[in-house]
């Protein structure tokens, strides 16, 4: 472990092995919360590699709670955070989107860490249960096609490196693993950063992990979802290949707003909002979520372009059919056992 920690002193990369190795020690608390916190920024000075993200990845869902039986296309929108903008709950808004429009969401996620509302956060305020066991949750996913994933649950070893993050106060590997980590097996995932410089590794590192088709992608102004303030890049894998481009709001025929359009509040304010939302109600914050989902039904394979993706979000919101989604899980809820 010495000469692993020199060689990131150093500013080198680590093989998959030395990578694998340290996160083993990391997830198995063999490690000081000095060492941890060293090894995090050192990771994070000299750049990550997909090799170190998949390796650790790989070692993170080998230590969490696995959820069997659930359905063979089920995909995750989950996002880092850590792009401080203070904007409301986007994916979690266009999880019931893209399950009202036929695509099983394993909706994974935590409570805020670095805004006023987590997904955790807000999905408590409507009502929904966050500590949900991996029966239930296949249940969920089979039954009404969306389940939420509560990372803090799904992930027991997680609990070596909280205080250290809480403490760092600064995005590290592990916000950008956390996405990557989904207990179910997906094959399709929609996925924003933080880290724009790393749009193509993190497109890589999932297809590492199994996934044939994914967007990883970054908003305007670093966001980590998809806005309407300017150009969205986004990095599309398919089939092992990596292709890169930018999408904006005229290419999909939606208007422009400034990022100050979309900032949210609080758990309640966040609620509010999308419930708005899913009932259709015209507003920025309406309009990013289409895009968001034009974005999620397009890294499905669903559509064939994200404009036709757009669309789709648009039938589907205006039918009720996504509201009617918050309204069955939180029912269904009370139900499963």
């Amino acid at each position: 472990m010495k000469d692993i920690f020199e060689k990131l002193y150093q500013g080198n990369d680590l093989t998959e092995t030395e990578m694998t190795q340290l996160s083993e020690a990391l997830f198995a608390g063999e490690l000081k919360d000095t060492q941890i916190s060293a090894a995090l920024i050192a990771l994070k000075m000299k750049g990550i590699t997909s090799t170190e993200m998949a390796a650790i990845a790989k070692v993170m869902q080998k230590n969490a709670l696995t959820i069997e039986n659930a359905p063979v296309n089920a995909m995750d929108n989950c996002g880092t955070g850590g792009d401080h903008s203070n904007s409301f709950n986007v994916s979690t808004t266009t999880a019931f989107v893209l399950a009202a429009g036929g695509i099983p969401m394993a909706k994974h996620g935590n409570r805020s860490i670095s805004s006023r509302s987590g997904s955790a956060d807000v999905l408590e305020e409507l009502g929904v249960k966050l500590m949900t066991s991996q029966e239930q949750i296949s249940q969920l996913l089979n039954e009404i096609g969306i389940a939420f994933l509560f990372a803090q649950a799904m992930h027991p070893s997680m609990r070596y490196v909280s205080n250290v993050r809480r403490e760092l106060a600064t995005p590290t590997i592990l916000n950008l693993i956390g996405p990557l980590t989904n207990p179910v097996h997906l094959e399709t995932q929609l996925m924003g950063t933080f880290a724009g410089n790393l749009l193509k590794e993190t497109a890589e590192t999932l297809g590492k992990l199994g996934r044939k088709r994914a967007i990883v992608l970054q908003g305007a102004y670093g966001m980590d979802e998809a806005n309407l303030a300017g150009d969205t890049k986004i990095a599309l894998l398919e089939d092992g290949e990596v292709i890169e481009q930018t999408i904006s709001a005229a290419e999909v025929g939606l208007p422009e707003y400034p990022l100050g359009a979309i900032v949210g509040g609080d758990a309640k304010r966040n609620a509010e909002i999308l419930v708005s939302v899913l009932d259709n109600q015209p507003s920025p914050f309406l309009d990013t979520v289409l895009l968001n989902a034009g974005l999620g039904f397009y890294a499905n394979g669903k559509v064939t372009s994200v404009q036709e993706g757009v669309e789709e979000a648009r039938k589907v919101i205006a039918s009720g059919a996504a509201r009617e989604k918050l309204a069955q899980l939180v029912e269904k809820q009370k139900e499963v056992q």
